[in-house]
Order: structure tokens, then C-alpha cells, then sequence
């Protein structure tokens, strides 16, 4: 059997492709010996390699930097457009309150405080449609991340920590607090017929 020496021209190509994959720029003057010269054409299509993946580098970045400005884009005209219509929608109940402050000098305070309540059901419906809910608090326990406490007042009658009454009344986005209702909350470590605001 005979016994060939191992072939160093392909441990050669091997390290220099390691070396390629390290370092974007070779200088192959330095890499290459002179005297072989299939190594220095592989060297060259290495090269050419690294200048196509460079060239797939920069468009795959500007593609990506395209992607981002469209997505700005196309976010800020879907925000204008909700707001458009939230405007939109809230036009009619503005007409409605004009109107009933025009007729409030001719009509009865019954007509006009019927006519308040009916513009405040559409203010009501209009956040709804946009999915604002106003919060019923009287009669809940206080909870500190839903309602803001204002004063305190002993009512035995009622639970302790129960709100009482609310001042202004909170609304949410689904389970987050758009704005915290101000309440009253009844509070029996305190002196009977003692109040305070908080």
C-alpha cells in the first residue's frame, strides 16, 4: 500500500477560508504565498464572495430601513384617521348642545336640563363606540389604582372602605384606568361624625 502525503493545498484553502469568515478585509498579498497559484484563485472567488454578501448586506439594510419608515408611516395615517372620525362622531353631540343653549332662552330649564341629559347619553355612547366604559363606583370597595380617595366619612350603615360617593366619575380602556374616579370612601376606624379630606 502506498502512502501519499497529505495534500496541504486543502489544509491551505481550509485556514484561509476561516480567516475569510473572521475578517471582511484580507489583505491577500499577505495571505497568499506567491509560489501557489490555485490558492490565489480561490482566494479571489473568497473574495468576490465577500463582495456579494457585502452587496446583500447593504440592500437587505436598506430594505429593512424602507420597511420602518413605511411602518411609521403607515401608523401615523391609521392615528389620523381615528382621530378623524372620533371628530367625526362627536360633531353631532356638539350641534346638540348649541342647539339646546339657542332654545334654553325660549324653552323651560325642564326642556333644556332634558336636552343636557340626552347630549351627555350620546357623549356616553360615542366613548363606548371607542372603547371607553365609565365605571359605576358607588357602593365597590376602594381600590387605590381605580379611584383616587378624596375625603372620608363614617357611615355605619355602610361597609368599611366602601365608596359612598363619587365626585368624578373614572373611565377605562378595557382593564386599564383612563382616569381615576374621585371618590368618597366610608372609612369606620373614624370618629363618628368626623370628615376629612385627603
Amino acid at each position: 500500500m502506498k502512502i501519499e502525503p497529505p495534500n496541504t493545498n486543502s489544509k491551505k484553502k481550509k485556514v484561509l477560508r476561516a480567516e475569510c469568515a473572521e475578517s471582511p478585509t484580507i489583505d491577500l498579498e499577505l495571505v497568499t504565498p506567491a509560489i501557489d497559484v490555485p490558492v490565489a484563485a480561490d482566494q479571489v472567488i473568497l473574495q468576490q464572495e465577500l463582495v456579494a454578501q457585502k452587496d446583500d448586506y447593504l440592500r437587505l439594510a436598506a430594505d429593512f430601513d424602507n420597511f420602518k419608515k413605511r411602518t411609521r408611516r403607515d401608523s401615523e395615517q391609521q392615528a389620523a384617521v381615528q382621530k378623524e372620525a372620533f371628530i367625526a362622531d362627536l360633531l353631532p353631540i356638539i350641534d346638540n348642545l348649541e342647539r339646546a343653549l339657542a332654545s334654553g332662552r325660549a324653552s323651560s330649564s325642564e326642556q333644556l336640563h332634558q336636552g343636557v341629559t340626552m347630549t351627555l347619553q350620546q357623549l356616553d355612547q360615542l366613548l363606548q363606540r371607542h372603547g371607553i366604559a365609565v365605571v359605576e363606583d358607588v357602593g365597590r370597595p376602594f381600590d387605590p389604582h381605580r379611584h383616587e380617595a378624596v375625603s372620608v366619612q363614617h357611615d355605619p350603615n355602610q361597609l368599611d372602605q366602601i365608596i359612598i360617593e363619587v365626585l368624578q366619575r373614572g373611565y377605562c380602556h378595557g382593564d386599564k384606568v383612563f382616569r381615576p374616579a374621585k371618590v368618597i370612601v366610608n372609612d369606620l376606624s373614624q370618629a363618628p361624625g368626623a370628615s376629612h379630606a385627603g
